[in-house]
């Protein structure tokens, strides 16, 4: 009997965790990926919604109804709902014994008020505690949920933190499945918002980071690579791209306490999680099933480059979705990048900026949003001492987020869901084991950003520019434009593209575009790598 607990970071970049050349303490996640193994070419697909999408059914996420974000663009866009036409990793193993459960995140439906069929409780999760919309306050969540229940009266328990929430109520599931349905195996959704913005963390965990970043974003992104290359990550001769362009030298950077305040949030967020994975880890020691349970922990996107208030502030300000405009004993919430402002308290909404998400990406151009790797490039480890893992194996072959479901599917000895649309993954369990898996194109779309992976080669283009090639062989920061020298390549590859996208269902962004200007309402921009505008 093998259980299963699945755990997604939310805009982590590639390389912020110890096991993959991070400086930020994160020893339970290290711990995984001794006793297991470490992908090094995993990829999501460049957003939140799109790619729990993807993780849950083993479809691209335009075929589930959610191709950009959860705003209903109906009749000529994405509805941003979870379709029915899919089943979810909970409805799949639910009917082959499995009981389910999710802490954390959803980010799966546009109606978070009325109950409906893109719910978690309808989607085959037994219990559900959590929040329903994609981002928030880590003092008091909006939509936090048990079931189909509010459970907002919580937040107001000034000792909540919903990072430790989401941690506590997931070995709560475990231990009361043991005690309820022992005899029963469990599939865990594990869904933590860390370490997305805003930059809220306990004061003392900040003060911890003390030091840690005081050299600055440049010099800490060659220690970084540095540390992947020595640990076998990435190969010997990998290039570390250029600081972003639109970005100062750390000796230039103006309001050097504030960034490095920043940072130190951001490091305090994910030094938090990892405490919690911790509780989970040690919950599953407790009842003696650690090692017949696969953990699987990935991120859902790059690290994000998001400034804050995002788009229009005016418009950004009003919002009530995902803003509380006071804190819980009445102090005003200062929205914003102010370096006048130190984040971390609840009195704060801010971010880290994007050189400190270059640093989160490293040695990657791009972020959050984007498909070039910084975007979709995602930390993955996989721990299951019972399953026959080399322990501290690492992993090179290339794998997407189609490919988790097949593969849990393989693991437990489950049948695959009897639907319309077939799983568009294969199963990743014998390259964890050192043996061959078949090589398969890899494909992605979102807001116009495109691209295609055909063994060594990634055709890859920033919105809306031209294709660009790469062969990731000997550029995997993708340095190096070979379009100009590879017409033939280029060609096959756009074709092969097109060809995905017309079976799939790919809405062309400019109708998507079109959708926003008719409501009137500010369109999902794709920019540019040295923009400083952003899309909501």
């Amino acid at each position: 009997m093998t259980n299963v607990v699945l755990i997604l970071a939310d805009d982590l970049g590639y390389s912020d965790v110890g096991a993959y050349g991070g400086e930020i303490r994160t020893p339970n996640l290290d711990r995984l990926a001794a006793g297991g193994v470490r992908l090094t070419q995993f990829y999501n697909t460049a957003r939140c919604s799109p790619s729990r999408a993807s993780l849950l059914t083993g479809l691209h996420p335009q075929q589930t109804g959610i191709g950009i974000l959860t705003n209903d663009e109906s009749p000529t866009g994405y509805p941003g709902t979870l379709s029915r036409r899919c089943a979810t990793a909970a409805e799949v193993l639910g009917a082959n014994g499995f009981s389910s459960y999710l802490s954390g995140k959803w980010h799966l439906t546009n109606d978070v008020v009325n109950p409906n069929d893109a719910w978690p409780t309808r989607r085959g999760f037994d219990r559900f505690f959590g929040t329903l919309i994609g981002c928030g306050s880590y003092y008091e969540p909006k939509t936090l949920m048990r079931g189909e229940e509010s459970a907002q009266d919580e937040v107001k328990d000034h000792a909540f933190f919903y990072t430790d929430a989401i941690a506590d109520e997931g070995a709560k599931f475990i231990r009361e499945h043991v005690r309820d349905h022992g005899d029963r195996p469990f599939f865990l959704y594990t869904a933590f918002t860390a370490p997305h913005w805003p930059l809220h963390a306990h004061e003392e965990d900040i003060a911890a980071y003390d030091g840690r970043y005081d050299d600055g974003w440049d010099e800490l992104r060659k220690r970084r690579l540095a540390r992947m290359v020595a640990s076998g990550l990435l190969e010997e001769d990998t290039a570390l791209s250029e600081r972003d362009p639109s970005q100062p030298a750390w000796q230039d950077a103006q309001h050097k306490p504030w960034q490095l305040r920043r940072m130190q949030a951001y490091a305090a967020q994910v030094d938090r999680m990892d405490r919690g994975i911790g509780t989970l880890i040690r919950e599953l020691e407790a009842h003696g099933i650690l090692d017949d349970t696969l953990i699987i922990f990935l991120s859902d996107n790059g690290a994000s480059n998001e400034d804050l208030p995002q788009g229009d502030p005016d418009r950004f300000h009003r919002r009530t979705d995902i803003l509380s405009h006071e804190t819980r004993d009445g102090r005003p919430v200062l929205i914003g990048n102010d370096p006048d402002v130190p984040p971390g308290g609840e009195n704060t909404y801010a971010s880290y900026g994007r050189a400190w998400a270059n640093l989160s990406n490293t040695p990657f151009r791009y972020y959050k949003k984007w498909v070039h790797e910084g975007g979709i490039a995602a930390p993955f480890i996989a721990h299951w001492p019972a399953g026959g893992l080399e322990a501290g194996g690492i992993v090179r072959q290339p794998f997407q987020l189609v490919d988790v479901l097949p593969t849990l599917l393989e693991v437990t000895g489950s049948a695959a869901p009897d639907q319309e649309l077939r799983l568009e993954g294969r199963s990743m369990l014998p390259a964890w084991r050192g043996e061959t898996v078949d090589e398969a194109d890899l494909y992605w779309e979102h807001c116009g950003n495109a691209a295609i992976r055909r063994d060594r080669w990634k055709l890859v283009r920033a919105y809306p520019e031209a294709w660009e090639l790469y062969d990731l062989t000997r550029d995997r920061t993708e340095l190096h434009d070979l379009a100009a020298q590879e017409p033939e390549v280029v060609a096959e590859l756009a074709a092969a593209w097109e060809a995905w996208t017309a079976r799939i269902g790919v809405i062309p962004f400019e109708t998507t575009i079109a959708f926003y200007r008719e409501m009137g309402i500010p369109e999902p921009r794709a920019t540019v790598i040295a923009s400083s505008e952003d899309y909501l």
